[in-house]
């Protein structure tokens, strides 16, 4: 792009591009799933339309779009920490650009049913990313990030792909249903080497997902990368490592031989999870690194939400459960970060002591941001709320009670850190008189990305349609 505009605004490849995403977001509603396919030969062993995936598909594409719209007004900052210039957005094309590449892995990570695929789509999406999070190369904290992710995140490719080939060698197939259908009747013999590729696995894609102890790169990436990146690096990468986990996690949690290893290890995973992010979060003043240990949390409730796979049909699935999880969580998330992205813009601070006094300043943005923070603590009449119900609802079904304790104390301990971003916006004075400025399209965005927040949390029965 930076090739052939010259003396363009580059900007408007950040509008163009968020346009045509926009379109096809709409289109994808009227997507017709192909019927009676063999799922065992042709396009269709490693690639799937099923309606999980066309959801998650319109997960990464209303997030790469809305990471567009909050890039233009990320555009001074990024300027200063690239050009160093005030006007020109020369060199920002890339920036603009990048991210529908991203998309373009995401969608496929939501479709891929064979292993070799889910790892093409996966590595497509990474080095996108190790590119965005160290874009500000004139930031340290930015350079920082980005060798961090990229060091852990090659560590964790390493570890996922020596997976693969250990469960090839076990099973020699690399399409799920096919290993689904060899584990189903695997000895006890097999069960040792079987829970080391998936231990093996879980290392690469526990990641993705920054669940425990894999989430060491979470605060610092969140904090230096812009802030655009750490909203898509939060909502779209967290959402399609989820779809992974649920397709990897599923043909070992169907085979009896492995199946309650597998159950203790990813129980195990989620207590931990939601331990440390709830309790690291408690601290924070800075709001990034906030949201950052608030995503580790998440996790801990989505990897709760898998352990808790009935041995058979309950009233709602993990699958759907998370999956209804993920997609109220982009809804918040994003709508806190594009508020953070305007602050941050005009007011230079991601501080909480920055939203001191918001209400008064900005009133739009303060209600906003309430709304935002406690859908993420789970209060009822918000999205938030029925992705945490569902959620308890399957630990109660399957009696992990001792998880399910866990978890109600991490939820609590999510009241009191969120709840900190509203005293400082208006028990606390402001630090500055200056407004926050709010362009059309972003004030658009925001106030949809609040009615339906509400609008879901009184009738989430369009969500759980979407899902079939």
């Amino acid at each position: 792009s930076e090739a052939f505009m010259t003396k363009a605004n580059r900007r408007r490849l950040a509008w163009g591009g968020a346009l045509g995403l926009g379109v096809v977001f709409l289109a994808s509603f009227f997507a017709v799933q192909p019927e009676d396919v063999d799922t065992a030969q042709g396009f269709w062993s490693f690639y799937s339309a099923d309606s999980l995936a066309l959801f998650y598909k319109q997960i990464a594409l209303l997030t790469t779009a809305i990471v567009l719209v909050m890039s233009v007004d990320y555009t001074r900052i990024l300027r200063r920490y690239t050009t160093g210039e005030d006007t020109s957005t020369a060199g920002l094309g890339e920036f603009f650009f990048l991210p529908v590449f991203t998309c373009a892995g995401l969608m496929w990570m939501a479709s891929a049913t064979d292993l070799i695929s889910v790892f093409v789509s996966l590595e497509l999406v990474t080095m996108s990313f190790y590119v965005l999070v160290s874009y500000m190369r004139r930031n340290v904290g930015s350079l920082e990030a980005g060798v961090k992710y990229l060091i852990l995140g090659a560590l964790s490719t390493g570890f996922f792909v020596y997976g693969i080939t250990w469960l090839f060698g076990l099973t020699g197939e690399t399409n799920l249903q096919a290993i689904g259908a060899f584990l189903k009747d695997a000895d006890s013999e097999m069960a040792v080497p079987l829970l080391f590729a998936f231990a093996l696995m879980i290392a690469g894609l526990g990641f993705k997902i920054g669940a425990v102890p894999f989430q060491i790169w979470i605060p610092d990436v969140y904090q230096g990368a812009p802030t655009p990146v750490t909203a898509f690096l939060s909502v779209a990468s967290k959402a399609a490592g989820f779809v992974v986990l649920l397709r990897v996690t599923a043909p070992f949690l169907e085979a009896p031989v492995v199946r309650g290893k597998v159950i203790l290890l990813l129980t195990a995973i989620a207590a931990a999870t939601l331990i440390y992010g709830n309790l690291a979060a408690i601290p924070q003043t800075n709001f990034k690194r906030l949201l950052a240990y608030s995503s580790i949390s998440h996790a801990g409730f989505l990897v709760m939400g898998i352990a808790c796979m009935p041995a058979d049909t309950r009233e709602i699935m993990p699958a759907t459960a998370v999956s209804f999880y993920l997609g109220t969580y982009l809804l918040m998330t994003l709508l806190c970060f594009l508020i953070l992205t305007l602050v941050r813009s005009h007011l230079d601070g991601e501080d909480l002591e920055t939203f001191d006094g918001l209400g008064q300043r900005s009133p739009f943005l303060a209600f906003a941001m309430l709304i935002g923070v406690v859908s993420l603590a789970g209060v009822p009449l918000t999205a938030g709320f029925f992705g945490k119900f569902f959620i308890f609802h399957l630990a109660v079904q399957e009696g992990r009670f001792l998880l399910l304790a866990i978890a109600a104390l991490g939820a609590a301990a999510g009241f009191y850190y969120y709840l900190k971003v509203v005293r400082s916006m208006y028990w606390n004075p402001p630090s500055n008189q200056s407004a926050v400025p709010v362009p059309f399209v972003a004030k658009a965005i925001i106030s949809a990305l609040v009615a339906a927040v509400l609008f879901f949390g009184v009738y989430p029965a369009p969500i759980l349609n979407l899902l079939g």
